[in-house]
């Protein structure tokens, strides 16, 4: 009943299953203390979690899309997002002092997120993979500079208004982005640019998708993504193995039919009598 009434006020699968396994937790406790009688956790099997369904750009897509993005207030954050496969808020939580644009590097170190009591705050990555050090595109670091000139134009405007946070997207005042008003920017572009709808999250997979494709192994886009397992990695990108399992197959088809080649002609030369040597005339 309660992990029915959670889903029906509108808590997501996967938020009921954190509660139903903290609760498993919490009653295992309590039954090794001698307090309940069972862990009737167990007997329940909360709702499954529906996986949102991957829907990347194509690479014909991404350039248009970045191409209509230049000079746009948000298009470092749809930079970083598609080139790097950041989140959107781990995006909107760098600061300057996490990126240096001479070294080509970035440094993931937290994310902004909504807290209830004190509005938008900085706050760490939720597991230790997601602190990460990345190497930056060369398209990324142009358009960082461009945010760079735009939001010294910012506080030149905001004046003593100005809130100084070192973040690297702000408003015209220096205060943290909402993510919401990202959003809205990124689905007034594509309408522009006449392309399909599709979330901003979607930037992430088709940075991982792009990739994948190119044959960067899943383990090194795992550490790309900041994801905690190889597993989240496969089942989250299983769309493009099949590309890639094709392209595996067709390399190890050219391996060995190089070496057959060199056997075949291995044979043919074994079989093929020489031509016979004309003798030389007895000396006289």
């Amino acid at each position: 009943m309660f992990f029915n009434h959670k889903v029906d006020s509108g808590a997501s699968a996967r938020r009921v299953q954190m509660m139903h396994a903290v609760l498993r937790t919490a009653l295992n406790q309590a039954l090794r203390w001698g307090l309940v009688p069972r862990n009737v956790a167990t007997l329940v099997d909360p709702p499954r979690a529906i996986r949102e369904p991957v829907n990347p750009m194509s690479p014909d897509e991404a350039r248009r899309f970045m191409e209509a993005a230049r000079g746009d207030p948000f298009e470092a954050v749809f930079a970083i997002a598609l080139g790097l496969g950041l989140r959107v808020g781990e995006v909107l939580g760098l600061r300057w002092q996490d990126i240096d644009l001479e070294a080509g590097r970035l440094t993931v170190r937290h994310a902004l997120q909504r807290a209830k009591s004190q509005g938008l705050e900085l706050v760490e990555p939720k597991s230790r993979t997601s602190v990460r050090n990345l190497v930056l595109p060369a398209f990324v670091v142009r358009a960082l500079r461009q945010q760079q000139l735009r939001q010294k134009q910012q506080v030149r405007w905001g004046g003593l208004k100005w809130q100084e946070k070192d973040l690297v997207f702000t408003s015209s005042l220096g205060t943290p982005i909402e993510s919401n008003k990202v959003r809205r920017g990124f689905k007034a572009l594509l309408k522009k640019t006449g392309l399909r709808d599709m979330r901003l999250h979607d930037l992430r997979h088709s940075c991982a998708s792009f990739l994948l494709a190119q044959g960067l192994q899943p383990r090194t886009i795992m550490e790309l993504l900041g994801h905690s397992q190889i597993s989240l990695t496969m089942n989250t990108y299983a769309h493009v193995m099949p590309s890639l399992m094709r392209d595996t197959a067709q390399r190890m088809d050219a391996l060995f039919e190089e070496d057959d080649a060199v056997r075949s002609q291995a044979v043919i030369l074994a079989v093929t009598p020489p031509l016979a040597t004309p003798s030389r005339p007895a000396a006289r």
